[in-house]
């Protein structure tokens, strides 16, 4: 159904290889982080591309099952302390308790994340509900050789209408894998219509960004509309998520974003939702807050809401630029007691480290700004203690009190 890059072999526990880590290496293990890195692998055996294998210390003595890439850094990603067989059988379980976590976790939506990788011990696996499809991404060589069998344990589960692999990832790359979009069934041709914070959302599947909509700001669009008042301004808007949230409790909002598709699916949910105080313009939001700032435009509320400006290691000091010269601009707009409410999605920035950024802008503006909130990604995307690359979504809520 999704087409891989090579073909793989299936193998039982007993026939797995056996990867010999480094004592720092098995060390990582038991310190709860999932990743082993190629460095840190000893002995590789016979372990093949996507392979489920049995990972040993140096001692010999056993640490559990991984799944091996033969392409990517990332070598070994732990799956159990146990000893394995990586089937059908095995994902249907796995699924079904994460699944019975977003029972607990997951209200007022039929949009919500159902697995997400290695906070869900399936390392690799991105599974999102809208309604009754599914999106589906297989990030690693080990999930896209089981791509039949994790389709077989959802048909089983959860009987979608619809199932659509967004496999148009970068990351993808990094394990020799190609990046594509395929129908596995049903008919994706038209925009799902799913409901998110009473609030009625339309979704293209196959051409949406990330899966479809974003999911991991749900809760942050319901707390925005909870602090928001008077003019808006959101910034990145995207397909509309803030200003859609806010509009009920602002006298306008001012929604702007760079490109055009997505403003036409912003502006086509704010009709569908009968909201008729959202402008929709299309701008670089650098240039527009310069402009406001020029024409001494002021507003009650502000969003920011960018793309990740660190998408690696090396882009951090560049990134953190970015962000405090976004804040300063956005500070300068904001009236005494308006409340910013200023994201980051990379995991490269920490939330101390975004806080420092907005904390100098704040100086530099001369605006104090109160904490009123410290927000993370939904709860349908959890956050694996021992696995920091599972936190990446930081959301704060700041109000000006000069």
């Amino acid at each position: 159904m999704i087409p891989s890059v090579v073909r793989y072999a299936q193998t039982s526990v007993s026939s797995q290889s056996i990867v010999q880590v480094t004592r720092k290496g098995a060390l990582r293990v038991a310190s709860g982080h999932p990743w082993i890195f190629r460095s840190d692998v000893a002995d590789a055996g016979t372990a093949t591309a996507g392979a489920a294998v049995t990972v040993v210390e140096p001692s010999g003595r056993t640490l559990g099952t991984a799944l091996y890439s033969e392409a990517s850094q990332i070598a070994l990603r732990m799956i159990s302390k146990k000893l394995e067989q990586v089937d059908q059988a095995f994902l249907t379980a796995r699924i079904a308790a994460a699944l019975e976590h977003r029972k607990r976790v997951v209200a007022d939506t039929t949009a919500f994340r159902a697995v997400f990788s290695e906070a869900d011990q399936l390392p690799g696996l991105i599974v999102d509900v809208y309604g009754e499809a599914l999106v589906i991404q297989t990030l690693n060589q080990a999930m896209d050789r089981l791509s039949t069998e994790i389709v077989a344990a959802l048909n089983e589960l959860l009987r979608p209408r619809v199932i659509v692999a967004r496999n148009d990832v970068a990351v993808r790359a990094k394990e020799a894998l190609p990046q594509q979009v395929k129908l596995v069934q049903g008919d994706a041709s038209q925009p799902v219509a799913v409901q998110m914070n009473g609030l009625a959302m339309s979704v293209d599947l196959l051409g949406g960004q990330k899966t479809g909509i974003f999911l991991d700001q749900r809760e942050n669009y319901a707390a925005a509309a909870r602090w928001a008042r008077g003019r808006a301004l959101d910034c990145f808007t995207c397909t509309g998520g803030f200003a859609l949230h806010m509009a009920a409790n602002c006298e306008s909002v001012e929604a702007v974003d760079s490109s055009a598709a997505a403003l036409a699916t912003a502006s086509g949910n704010a009709a569908r939702n009968g909201i008729g105080n959202i402008l929709f313009r299309e701008a670089d939001v650098f240039d527009l807050l310069a402009g406001h700032s020029a024409a001494g435009r002021r507003f009650q509320t502000i969003v920011l809401d960018p793309p990740a400006f660190a998408k690696s290691r090396a882009n951090v000091d560049a990134a953190l630029r970015g962000y405090k010269e976004i804040n300063l601009r956005a500070l300068q707009l904001l009236e005494p007691g308006g409340v910013l409410i200023t994201c980051s999605c990379s995991h490269h920035i920490g939330e101390a480290v975004l806080l420092e950024a907005v904390a100098e802008a704040s100086l530099d503006a001369r605006r104090p700004l109160r904490v009123l909130e410290r927000r993370v990604q939904a709860q349908d995307h959890p956050i694996l203690l021992t696995g920091p690359e599972t936190l990446y979504l930081k959301c704060l809520v700041l109000q000006v009190v000069d």
